[in-house]
């Protein structure tokens, strides 16, 4: 067995997510196609192909320790000159995201890894095209808005053909209060805590 190459994500919904990607598609992002939109929890990363089964249970676990929260996204910002990318921004749900992807990479995981920048939750829309097709990226989508309820996050692997595809879907967990004694008829559904 070989190495693989993963990255863990929330898709961006329909029909949000085509129409940003064909957007992309349409400023010139020769990648666009092979990106599901989505916001990075786990940027790529190559691990050992037999270690798969374990970042899956992991993954698994940082699921049930999640909790649904609301996500939108609205306008557009930019990390030029550093790197050179447009994208739309989260609005809501950015610190979510955040404590997501700091358990995804936490220390103790299978998915331990130092980031080549902070972590900004954002939808990448253009990258690594010229300037001009930038600025009407940044210039034309800085009206969009979109809002969903975020309910979990999903596994990608690159293939060869450098497109991603899911691998798997992890739904946050959810727990139900056992009822009291004496209060059977009473049974209250709570969302974990962080």
């Amino acid at each position: 067995m070989g190495t693989v190459t993963i990255g863990v994500s929330i898709a961006v919904p329909e029909p949000h997510g085509s129409l940003l990607q064909e957007r992309r598609a349409g400023f010139g992002d020769p990648a666009a196609h092979g990106i599901p939109t989505h916001v990075t929890l786990l940027p790529p990363t190559e691990v050992e192909e037999a270690e798969l089964p374990a970042v899956e249970a992991y993954l698994t676990e940082v699921a049930g320790a999640g909790r649904p929260f609301p996500m939108r996204l609205s306008g557009t910002g930019t990390f030029r000159p550093l790197s050179p990318v447009v994208y739309v921004r989260v609005v809501q749900g950015a610190e979510d995201c955040a404590w997501l992807q700091q358990r995804v990479r936490d220390a103790s995981g299978p998915l331990a890894r130092e980031l080549q920048f902070p972590y900004h939750p954002h939808v990448t829309v253009a990258h690594g095209i010229d300037e001009a097709a930038m600025d009407r990226a940044f210039a034309e989508l800085a009206g969009f808005d979109a809002q969903w309820p975020c309910t979990g996050f999903a596994l990608y692997e690159q293939g060869a053909d450098l497109v991603w595809r899911k691998l798997r879907e992890y739904t946050f967990g959810v727990s139900v209060v056992p009822p009291q004694p004496g209060h059977a008829d009473v049974e209250r559904g709570t969302i974990a805590s962080r």
